[in-house]
This record gives C-alpha cells, sequence and structure tokens, in this order.
C-alpha cells in the first residue's frame, strides 16, 4: 500500500491489490471540519484519482474516531468578511464537486457524524456506508445558510423531495437506523465496521472492468432525472463506448474460457 498526502488534512492511500484507493479525511483535532486548505486539498486529491487509470473504487474514509465529518470550518468562517466568503465559494464548491465528480464508483464509509458538508460528502458518493454511530443531518439553516455541498439537490435524489424538505428545514440529526431506513445510508453495519466493509465492498466493485464501470457510473449520473427516451439514449451512448473495447473482448473470452478476466482496462 502506498500513501500519498495532499497538504496536511487529506491522505489517498492506494491499496497495492484490488486496485481502490482510499481518501481519507485526517483533520482530527477539528473532526475534520472542512477549512479552505482542507477543501482544497480534497480537491486535488479527487483530481489526481480521478486521472490514475489504475484506480476502480475510491473509498471515502476518516481518522477520526468520533466523527466522518462536521462539515465547514465555522470557526474559520467567523473571522471572514464578505470578500473572504466570496473567495473561498468556489474552493469549497469544487471539494464537493470533487467527489461528486469522481469518474469511478465512490463508497463513503461513515461513522459518527456526518454533518453539513460532512453528510454531503458522503451524499456525493454512490453508496454510503455508516455503522450504528452515524449521525447525519444538514442543519445549515440553523446557523443562517442552506446547504452548499449539493445537499438540496443530492438528499432529495435519496430519500424523496418531502423527506428531504422536512430535514432540511428542520435541521434535525437522523440517528443510523432512521437514516438506513429512508435511504440516505445504503448499508448499516454493527459499530467500528463502516471502513472495512465499505473497502471490501469496494474491492468486490473493483474487481468488474474499469472500462465497464466509468461508463456505468456515467450513464448513472447523466441519465438521472431525464425522460426514459432520453436516459436510454445516454445509456446507448455509454454501451457505445464500452462494446468495442478490450475489456469487452476480455470479459467474454474470459467467460467462454471459465477463467477470471484479466483487464486491460481500455
Amino acid at each position: 500500500m502506498s500513501e500519498e498526502r495532499f497538504g496536511e488534512f487529506v491522505l489517498v492511500r492506494r491499496h497495492e491489490r484490488g486496485h481502490v484507493a482510499e481518501l481519507v479525511l485526517d483533520r482530527p483535532k477539528a473532526m475534520n471540519a472542512v477549512s479552505t486548505e482542507m477543501a482544497r486539498s480534497i480537491a486535488g486529491a479527487c483530481a489526481a484519482l480521478g486521472e490514475d487509470r489504475d484506480v476502480r473504487a475510491v473509498v471515502l474514509t476518516s481518522s477520526h474516531e468520533r466523527a466522518f465529518c462536521v462539515g465547514a470550518d465555522l470557526k474559520e468562517r467567523n473571522s471572514f468578511t464578505d470578500a473572504d466568503l466570496v473567495r473561498q465559494r468556489p474552493v469549497a464548491r469544487a471539494a464537493y464537486t470533487g467527489v461528486l465528480e469522481l469518474p469511478v464508483p465512490a463508497v463513503a464509509a461513515v461513522h459518527g457524524f456526518a454533518l453539513g458538508g460532512g453528510c454531503e460528502l458522503a451524499l456525493s458518493c454512490d453508496v454510503v456506508v455508516a455503522d450504528r454511530t452515524a449521525v447525519m443531518g444538514l442543519p445549515e439553516v440553523s446557523v443562517g445558510v442552506i446547504p452548499g455541498g449539493g445537499g438540496t439537490q443530492l438528499l432529495p435524489r435519496r430519500v424523496g423531495s418531502a423527506r428531504a424538505a422536512e430535514l432540511i428545514f428542520t435541521a434535525r440529526r437522523v440517528e443510523a437506523g432512521e437514516a438506513r431506513e429512508i435511504g440516505l445510508v445504503d448499508v448499516l453495519v454493527d459499530e467500528g465496521r463502516d471502513r472495512e466493509e465499505a473497502l471490501a465492498l469496494a474491492a468486490r466493485i473493483a474487481g468488474n472492468s474499469p472500462v465497464g464501470l466509468r461508463a456505468a457510473k456515467r450513464a448513472l449520473r447523466l441519465g438521472h432525472g431525464l425522460d426514459l427516451p432520453a436516459g436510454l439514449e445516454v445509456e446507448d451512448a455509454a454501451w457505445r463506448s464500452v462494446a468495442f473495447s478490450g475489456d469487452r473482448a476480455e470479459g467474454v473470452a474470459a467467460f467462454n474460457e471459465k477463467r477470471r478476466p484479466e483487464w486491460p482496462g481500455e
């Protein structure tokens, strides 16, 4: 396993077997509150992972024992002028869109507090694995703003518009059991097992064709919200991008030869 640090607060681990990369939120003294510097590092790490053709799945984890991420660094923002806030906005936004636009499947491993921007980082992933200590929520209206890392758009896509409205308007926190029931969490595991289970899921995903995985994610994301005929056109375009690939040829050959495929990744 190799490690690469992006700034002071973000660590990327590339697991040698399985083509899985782990993006670690590593600002434990602040419960991973997202400062300007940390936001810039998240965006940089995501850009590097997106360009790494050896990576087939990403797991977003936390180094803090009791928190995934508590959201924006409000202590930093308390010192901001209006001009500072305007300048920071594209930096902060790039962190969330960096996770959201990863071209490979992304899995969030959540334990403890995942609030505000922390919840939005999880929502930006394709699958959310959480342990029973997880507490999630979007409390932004309680401090005079709104979710600005994708929450108003991503939450209703997971839990429905009425449920999302109730959660955002009340700013209430949702514990793990309820989060699983309403679809905010996809996989609920025992306390302390979120990272292990998320990495295992990512390894299973990464065993599949890297060309197929990227195309499937692209079709899922681009087709969401379209009417069915338009969505099927998105799917057809994604299919055409893989149908004549080396991965497709290897996958069919491996199936017929009853062996594990050796994906060329092209």
